[in-house]
């Protein structure tokens, strides 16, 4: 017997002297092992297969390996048959970063223009230029040797970099350079010119690094995700100190050229002279700021006050969206609707979706599930969330289903496989109150404009039938409880009862009723089970036949009953909104006490990272004020030098505020930075005015934080402009890889603008201050130590 032909033809009885054959009694056919298994790409029957790498192993390594391979596999398919790639994520990431490598070049170019810029001569612009591919080749050695691999956020961290591994050079090189333009031979300046600023630097490069120490001992998701962001960029920072104290001026002793031999043309004089009125006029303003302390103090409280109350209504999210060419989606109708009518509905929504002209393929399946890849991005008008929020209109109307897309988020933390992005939990020991809690749940949910595609993993309820056994009627007809159970398995589930040996294949012999007795319960009266003395005896005499709805299956969490609730995000809608609409919506329904909910997933991750980065924040800012403290062997100057950072803090939120892009991970990493950037300009400053107090020609605390500032204006000017080009590639970028990027550089970018604004002026006031709470407090100590010892008896 090798085919359902010779199956039909083999006689099973005979009944009158008459054979039956198989033919007699079924239908005998060679079909398929399950027909309700199908999978469609496009508007073709298709088989998907998909490829997923191990964890620590690289995506195009592993593609290019497949690709190899598949014209192998592709030439042994019958005539009829084509093979196709339907998404490769690697399109995606070669995208990106190569995206991000352009985006660096951009960056460093930016940066020697604004070195040239201040300088305005080509073999200065060239020394701390030349610091710049020294560290960046040193910081690609140090991540070899960490096994790191090349990503796009530790890209993303060499081109943040990019903008502050010069300020070290930056600030050496003015240094040297001034006493050249005040007539000191090159070798001299040099010398003297690095001796004077050795220790500022070193603070700055110390400091900076120090800021990213605490993200190297988060646990979770985001310490996983930003280890080796923060590891390259703290291999960045010492390599980009350890070339200023060495490279740095070895370069300007043999390279800088003598001032008083050298003529300059109109463009250097022109610049020069633009530089000295910027410079008078800020000279003009820190005179009025000094004499109107109050009012400067006033501006810097404010800014205090704003910060906090910015981040308080700022919306935040877990990780920005990115575009990937790749939407989720799925259709999901009444419960009870049968086979043929849900392969309709997924067919018809396929249909929609395949005539959207940004859509390349989609695949669906006969469950509902759909995914669809994208053209690439220069190939489309919309971005891919902008796809999703299209689909949704299109697809709102098709009667009889609700159909989910989104564009899945790039990192997945845990939760249940589930249509949409986010989800919570509810979870409880009494069955009908956990279901109708979720019932009144999705319904809160989907009359808030904040969600879309809000769907529970759990049905309503499932029209069943229950078959209970006459365990007395059945015994005495001669009829097991086993026998029955074997029965309705065979009849409705299927069982193979034979094998068939082909030369090239084995196939497997099913037994089941025919498909149209299976649709209805109908189909149980017409079973009969063997009984005493060969009888057949219908089912229906030994057992009772009822029909009832019930949940059609029972998910559970930590063994306790669950229903996921799961929904996406209206456009322009954070996370945070979600979170915040989703306790309104249960404050509003009022769970019983047997039902307890959380979120799960990104949202859960999205709570816990939120409550961490703001510790985190914290921290960073105690570990600079340590080191700071230590460095200066002082617990007031370090107060002075972090000044500049409610001012950055306001910048940025600001920044993010008005382009309207949430508070993501990105972003808090971003204020992270901006606490070891913005502070170099107090350090220039400070440094500098105690080195005056303290020196043989010492003089007033005001008199030497006026001279400071004056002094390393320019130094500040190039350091902050040369970070602000470092990232105004990242903040406006529009490349593959773009939108999760753009939170980190619009929140450095603003902070840096915002800060250089308010710490030329706020840094000097708080200076004197702060100088004269110093001499105060040394004053009341010394009076201690005057005070003559006293004893009573």
């Amino acid at each position: 017997l090798e085919n359902a032909a010779a199956f039909r033809k083999q006689v099973i009885a005979y009944r009158d002297g008459a054979a039956v054959t198989f033919g007699d009694v079924a239908k005998v056919v060679d079909s398929f092992e399950n027909v309700r298994s199908i999978d469609w790409l496009n508007d073709e029957r298709a088989v998907t297969v998909a490829v997923q790498r191990q964890p620590d192993s690289n995506t195009m390594n592993i593609v290019d390996n497949i690709k190899k391979v598949l014209p192998r596999f592709a030439a042994q398919l019958p005539a009829g048959i084509q093979m196709k790639v339907f998404y490769d994520r690697s399109v995606t990431i070669r995208a990106a970063v190569h995206d991000v490598q352009y985006t660096l070049l951009i960056a460093a170019a930016l940066v020697v223009a604004v070195i040239f810029l201040f300088l305005r001569k080509i073999t200065a612009t060239i020394i701390p230029s030349l610091a710049l591919p020294i560290t960046i080749l040193g910081t690609f050695a140090g991540m070899a040797l960490l096994g790191f691999n090349l990503d796009n956020l530790s890209l993303m961290a060499l081109t943040l970099s990019v903008g502050f591994v010069v300020d070290d050079a930056i600030v050496m090189l003015e240094n040297i350079v001034r006493h050249v333009e005040a007539g000191e031979k090159p070798y001299q300046a040099a010398l003297r010119g690095s001796q004077e600023i050795g220790f500022t630097i070193l603070s700055m490069t110390i400091s900076l690094a120090a800021v990213f120490i605490p993200i190297l001992f988060m646990n979770g998701i985001v310490g996983r995700l930003l280890h080796e962001f923060a590891v390259t960029i703290i291999v960045a920072i010492v390599i980009s100190g350890l070339v200023s104290i060495t490279l740095t001026p070895m370069l300007c002793a043999r390279v800088l050229k003598d001032e008083t031999r050298e003529r300059h043309g109109w463009i250097y004089r022109w610049n020069e002279m633009v530089f000295l009125r910027l410079q008078d006029a800020y000279d003009r303003s820190l005179h009025w700021s000094l004499h109107h302390r109050k009012v400067i103090l006033g501006v810097f409280v404010a800014s205090i006050l704003a910060s906090a109350a910015l981040f308080m209504i700022m919306p935040q999210d877990f990780l920005p969206s990115d575009d990937t060419g790749f939407l989720r989606g799925g259709v999901q109708t009444a419960t009870g609707t049968s086979f043929d009518q849900v392969s309709a509905y997924t067919r018809q929504v396929m249909k929609v979706v395949e005539d959207d002209p940004n859509v390349a393929d989609i695949q669906g399946d006969e469950g509902g599930d759909m995914q669809v890849s994208l053209k690439p991005l220069w190939q489309r008008r919309l971005s891919a969330d902008q796809v999703t929020a299209q689909l949704r209109r299109k697809l709102r109307n098709i009667p009889g289903t609700s159909v989910t897309f989104n564009n899945p988020p790039v990192i997945r933390v845990g939760g249940r496989n589930a249509r949409s992005s986010y989800q919570y939990t509810l979870q409880g020991l009494d069955l009908p109150e956990l279901q109708q809690a979720s019932e009144e749940l999705v319904q809160a949910l989907q009359d808030d404009p904040t969600f879309v595609g809000v769907n529970s993993d759990q049905d309503t309820v499932s029209p069943s039938v229950r078959v209970a056994i006459d365990r007395g009627r059945a015994a005495t007809l001669g009829v097991t409880p086993d026998e029955i159970q074997s029965t309705l398995g065979l009849a409705f589930g299927g069982q193979q009862v034979s094998q068939i040996y082909a030369t090239t294949d084995q196939y497997q012999v099913i037994l089941e009723l025919l498909p149209q007795y299976q649709l209805d319960a109908t189909g149980l009266s017409r079973l009969y089970l063997p009984g005493t003395g060969g009888s057949m005896v219908p089912l229906t005499a030994v057992t009772t036949i009822s029909r009832r709805t019930i949940p059609p299956f029972i998910n559970h969490a930590g063994q306790i009953p669950a229903i996921t609730v799961s929904f996406d995000l209206a456009p322009g809608k954070a996370l945070s909104d979600a979170v915040t609409g989703v306790k309104n919506a249960i404050d509003r329904i009022g769970l019983p006490t047997s039902v307890q909910g959380s979120f799960a997933g990104t949202a859960a991750a999205f709570q816990s990272s939120t409550s961490n980065m703001g510790w985190l924040l914290l921290v960073a800012v105690i570990v600079v004020y340590i080191v700071l403290g230590i460095l200066y062997e002082s617990f007031i100057h370090p107060l002075t030098i972090l000044s500049g950072l409610p001012s950055a803090a306001l910048g940025a939120l600001l920044t993010l505020y008005l382009t309207g892009v949430p508070l993501t991970l990105y972003a808090f990493v971003g204020m992270i930075m901006l606490v070891g950037i913005v502070k170099k300009n107090a350090i220039m400053m400070i440094d500098f005015a105690l080195q005056r107090q303290r020196g043989r020609d010492a003089v007033a605390a005001a008199d030497a934080i006026y001279e400071a500032a004056i002094v390393r204006f320019r130094p500040i000017m190039m350091t902050t402009m040369a970070a602000l080009m470092g990232t105004l590639p990242i903040a406006l970028g529009s490349g593959m890889g773009a939108d999760a990027r753009r939170p980190l550089g619009l929140c450095v970018a603003g902070g840096l603008l915002f800060s250089q604004l308010l710490t030329l002026y706020i840094t000097p006031v708080l200076y004197t201050y702060l100088e004269n709470l110093q001499t105060r407090m040394g004053s009341f100590r010394a009076l201690d130590e005057d005070e003559p010892a006293t004893s009573t008896k």
